[in-house]
């Protein structure tokens, strides 16, 4: 008799047995596959943000966030910092608009170090800066203008104040005003432009050529001469230093007063500081001159050895319009010649629309020109 045949429905069940093993081992590894890919496909907005609201993130680099928040602080509170401790406050105002070099750097940091909360007290300091500064990066001029006007400080070291007065020709304008002219290029300054301009005056270290007819020029006192002893020096002498003038400019629109000015020089040591004592004091003489003109049509041309910014000019600034505010494309600035960082040489107005404001080609001087179109 033979054996009994191998059963098939065992054979069958084994045989089941490994499928559904292997079909149940077949939906696992699919569900994984799914989960990962699904996980890969979150939208990345969702991810970055679940990263956000990581308390790690919002806690790294806290020097990075208070340094934001102080140059922020910085340039909004500017004018509440004290003067009194080496003219800190007028030191800072110089420079005001360079504070924002700080701010990619502060960026940088705050991206490497991937914190959060230095990114976001960031919007402080760029809004303060944007607020302060923001309309000088937009170009405001217009062509036209009825009257262009320029401004110099020619330097008293000057190698080539010939060349310094041709330059200036080449410009075009119809009024010039030089500062720091001294006795022995006078002579040359006085020569060189007689062609182009045929009226012109000099009170001391400062002086107007026109093309157009001057008349009721005077020096002005703006206490260059200071002390128990300043009264007693002779006239001559006071006139040989003399650093403003006031003189009316006869125009198709009417008379236009231009003052010329050249204020005290400041500097900047370890010992006292940023030393501005001559200069605030001309700044406030000046402004009390200006207060007192009651002229319709006023310019004021000169180096004021300050930036509009600086609260010490408060009593010129406060009275009388920036060009450059008002018609300029950027900033303007005009000294040093050589790598200008800040505008301490201004034309203001009053009375008159600034159509145009530009700085003139770099001469001998340390200064550059700056120049305007203004119009009635």
């Amino acid at each position: 008799m033979s054996p009994p045949a191998p059963s098939s429905a065992a054979g069958t069940g084994t045989e089941a047995e490994t499928e559904t093993g292997r079909g149940a081992g077949t939906g696992t590894g699919a569900e994984a596959t799914t989960a990962a890919t699904a996980a890969a496909r979150s939208p990345l907005p969702r991810r970055a943000f679940r990263r956000v609201l990581r308390p790690e993130v919002w806690k790294r680099g806290p020097v990075l966030t208070a340094a934001a928040l102080l140059l922020g602080l910085l340039m909004l509170l500017h004018a509440r910092i004290p003067n009194r401790v080496g003219s800190l406050g007028s030191l800072v105002e110089t420079f005001l608009p360079w504070f924002a070099v700080f701010i990619p750097v502060l960026a940088a940091g705050a991206l490497w170090r991937r914190s959060v909360s230095a990114m976001i007290a960031l919007v402080l300091p760029v809004t303060a800066w944007l607020s302060l500064f923001g309309g000088l990066l937009v170009d405001k001029s217009e062509p036209g203008g009825d009257l262009t006007v320029a401004t110099h400080n020619v330097g008293a070291d000057n190698p080539d104040p010939a060349g310094t007065a041709h330059d200036l020709v080449a410009s075009g304008v119809d009024v010039l005003a030089l500062e720091e002219i001294t006795d022995e290029d006078r002579s040359v300054y006085e020569k060189e432009l007689a062609g182009t301009y045929p009226y012109h005056t000099v009170q001391g270290t400062v002086g107007l050529w026109s093309k157009l007819p001057l008349s009721g020029t005077r020096p002005v006192d703006i206490a260059t001469d200071y002390g128990p002893l300043a009264d007693t020096k002779p006239a001559d002498i006071q006139l040989a230093g003399n650093r403003a003038l006031r003189t009316t400019v006869t125009t198709d629109q009417g008379p236009l007063v231009v003052y010329v000015a050249h204020l005290g020089s400041v500097r900047l040591n370890p010992r006292a500081g940023f030393w501005t004592g001559s200069r605030d004091r001309n700044a406030q003489a000046l402004g009390t001159v200006l207060a007192a003109d009651r002229s319709e049509r006023v310019i004021l041309l000169g180096d004021l050895n300050g930036t509009l910014d600086d609260r010490a000019l408060a009593g010129v600034t406060s009275q009388l319009d920036s060009v450059q505010d008002a018609a300029g494309d950027g900033f303007g600035f005009s000294w040093p010649a050589k790598f200008p960082v800040a505008r301490i040489d201004q034309i203001l107005v009053r009375g008159v629309e600034p159509t145009d404001s530009w700085t003139l080609p770099a001469t001998g001087s340390d200064h550059l020109p700056v120049a305007a179109g203004v119009s009635w």
